[in-house]
């Protein structure tokens, strides 16, 4: 209890609650809204236009596959969600805030508080211990040595990487390293968990267990974006949006979203 109360004083977001400053909304709604987004790039005398005027919005509490062959924007898309590129029309609020006019400080502050990343490669600092790889967040985030420790080591035990801590990613199996990278995102409760082709570097079996684990994170009240090429990887989520030539073609919903949820966005 007094473990709690004091990474609740240090970390509000570490006992239960996403990210969010005073003023932001709490209450369930979408998380993600994008509204005809385009983003071009000019090559040469060339226009190419990758994203054509996409409108998705996606509920807290969701679990969406965002599909589609090379070459169709579906990376695109990810870096727009993740806030990691900008689009070159259209709006995006994420968990409510309007992202189009700020600053990229602004822009990368919003993203450190509000996203997780789970990458393919896993992008683990090879000089640094599991440990520490899960306290990277929390450092950007300025979370007290003690508070991020706390948290970091919580967060490898519930993924069954607590006696592995002291390890570098080097001594680490693959599915090991990306239990630590979803540690690693789940740091800061994020509001939104963006994974992307999570699986891809992983055996078949390894990759199973960690979409598994993902599946769980949604059951337990994470909101999902998974990335994929990969037609059965995405049949796991409870959405699946296919992308074709910078377009969505289709958008299916595989199982309802919670009940609280649809109440909030309709």
């Amino acid at each position: 209890m007094a473990e709690a109360a004091y990474l609740e004083e240090e970390f509000p977001a570490a006992v239960g609650e996403t990210n969010r400053l005073p003023g932001e909304r709490s209450v369930s709604m979408n998380i993600i809204e994008l509204d005809k987004i385009s983003k071009s790039y000019t090559r040469g005398k060339e226009q190419l236009q990758i994203l054509k005027e996409i409108t998705l919005h996606i509920a807290e509490g969701d679990f969406v596959a965002i599909i589609g062959p090379s070459g169709s924007g579906k990376s695109t898309l990810m870096n727009t969600i993740g806030l990691l590129d900008s689009p070159t029309s259209g709006t995006y609020k994420l968990d409510g805030v309007s992202t189009e006019n700020m600053s990229d400080n602004g822009l990368a502050e919003l993203r450190n508080r509000k996203i997780g990343f789970i990458f393919q490669q896993f992008n683990l600092l090879p000089r640094l211990t599991a440990l520490e790889n899960v306290e990277l967040p929390m450092i950007y985030a300025g979370i007290g040595a003690k508070a991020r420790k706390e948290r970091a080591q919580m967060m490898l035990e519930a993924l069954g990487m607590g006696q592995r801590g002291h390890h570098k990613p080097s001594e680490l199996s693959g599915g090991q390293q990306q239990r630590v990278a979803i540690a690693r995102a789940l740091a800061i409760s994020p509001s939104l968990i963006l994974a992307d082709e999570p699986t891809g570097a992983l055996d078949s079996k390894t990759g199973i267990e960690v979409l598994e684990l993902i599946t769980k994170l949604n059951e337990e009240g994470n909101t999902i974006v998974l990335i994929t090429h990969d037609s059965h990887i995405a049949d796991n989520a409870k959405r699946v949006v296919t992308l074709r030539d910078g377009e969505i073609i289709k958008d299916v919903r595989n199982a309802p979203i919670p009940l609280q949820v649809q109440e909030a966005v309709v």
